[in-house]
């Protein structure tokens, strides 16, 4: 902690001299040493809080160079809220390893999961069975699919009914159910792996034609993650062969929704501009929610005291239209078509500063119980709940997850189909 404290201070110095590279540079090291220190104590490379450090701390440096006209100088409370998000996560995961012992998210003893493969095909059956259910009816109700729209960039975000489309995207989670399946079943029922691999094509396919590179992305992402707590291990080639695998179809999906490069050069606005696509793309998808964060807190004339954070409940109970001024609230952004915003963007909205630390606290709580929970869980399905909070983890930079209600619908979803599993094998077993 005391690396990431003197970097941190560093870091601040070189930005208010106006040397950004070095800003950024210092702090991508310290996200680099903050992740390999959890990673060699305990050889889990899907450590929750490494995670964090990692992505969190990192793209905070990758925001410091400042490459785009966009990015300006941060307001010093932008900073503290930097601070203290990653003290407050670091610091209490701390206290409870401290406090019940260190837990490195690997299986202390082996534990059979036999009996779970038929619950786990019924459960990848009923999800895809339900997303591509509320795929059909909002291709049929609206009357087109995104993919085949041509030159419209926006064609994604109108394919959306209320309500329904929660069940469309429910398909991210098939294949993370797939690797759950094939690790205890090991390929021997012929009959179910061919339906298992026809489900997740599906369940690509749909992401693919409502032209959601994100869904594809979460998708692979949670199923890779899952994978990886299941196993605890990747090897590189797959790891390698996988994200060569997914850079066309993510290529095809951006000329699909209608971005092509001289549309993203005008809206990120780089101080090179010669600089190529394939960097300034990932380049503003992290820098630019951090300084989003900045015009926040210089914007903001009030805090909302939890009406924000809150919004899963007015969306999924239906408040949000009974009564509209519970979600009207406007979002403070660099650029009107850079809306993704900080993991920590909702709680300084609600509460400022303070509510920044309690998220962070709170976090950094519920990772470290996560990785207990992974250690000793007797249901494969806790590895997707620990797969989840994981991805949310390394994509904290990029939205305010745990204010998203597709996140609680997942998550109740993930919930109900352990409460299934574990039902169907005690029947088995009773």
């Amino acid at each position: 902690m005391s690396v990431y404290l003197i970097s941190y201070g560093a870091s601040y110095l070189f930005a208010r001299a106006g040397f950004y590279w070095l800003s950024g540079i210092i702090l991508m090291l310290a996200a680099l040493f903050l992740y390999w220190r959890d990673y060699r104590r305990t050889e889990n490379i899907i450590h929750l809080r490494g995670l964090f450090s990692l992505f969190w701390v990192g793209g905070e440096g990758i925001a410091c160079l400042k490459l785009s006209e966009l990015s300006f100088d941060w307001n010093i409370i932008t900073w503290l809220c930097f601070l203290v998000a990653f003290l407050g996560f670091w610091v209490t995961f701390e206290f409870f390893a401290k406090l019940q012992g260190e837990s490195g998210g690997q299986r202390s003893s082996w534990f059979s999961f036999k009996g779970y493969e038929r619950p786990l095909f019924l459960s990848m059956v009923f999800v895809t069975l339900v997303s591509l259910t509320g795929f059909m009816v909002e291709a049929v109700v609206l009357g087109f699919i995104p993919f085949f729209v041509k030159g419209v960039p926006h064609a994604y975000s109108t394919f959306h009914i209320t309500g329904i489309h929660y069940f469309t995207v429910s398909c991210v989670l098939v294949p993370s159910l797939s690797v759950l399946y094939f690790c205890i079943e090991q390929g021997r029922n012929g009959l179910r792996l061919v339906l298992a691999v026809l489900m997740d094509v599906v369940a690509c396919l749909i992401p693919v034609l409502c032209v959601s590179r994100f869904q594809l992305i979460l998708a692979v992402g949670l199923a890779v993650l899952t994978y990886i707590a299941m196993e605890h291990r990747l090897k590189i080639a797959y790891g390698v062969g996988l994200a060569i695998g997914m850079i066309p179809i993510y290529v095809i999906l951006t000329i699909a929704r209608g971005h092509d490069v001289s549309y993203l050069n005008g809206i990120f606005q780089m101080k090179n501009s010669q600089m190529p696509i394939f960097i300034t793309q990932p380049y503003m998808y992290i820098a630019n929610n951090y300084d989003n964060f900045n015009c926040l807190v210089e914007w903001l004339p009030s805090h909302t005291f939890g009406l924000r954070m809150l919004f899963p409940l007015w969306a999924l109970t239906g408040l949000k239209f009974l009564v509209p001024a519970l979600v009207d609230f406007p979002t403070y952004v660099t650029k009107e078509e850079l809306t993704t915003v900080t993991l920590f963007y909702d709680s300084f909205y609600d509460f400022g500063i303070v509510g920044v630390l309690l998220f962070g606290c709170i976090l950094g709580g519920t990772g470290f119980f996560l990785m207990r929970m992974a250690k000793r869980t007797r249901n494969p399905i806790g590895y997707l709940f620990y797969a989840q909070f994981a991805m949310y983890m390394i994509l904290s930079f990029f939205t305010t997850w745990f204010s998203n209600p597709s996140t609680w619908f997942y998550f109740g979803m993930t919930g109900i189909l352990f409460a299934f599993c574990s039902w169907k094998n005690n029947g088995r077993h009773g």
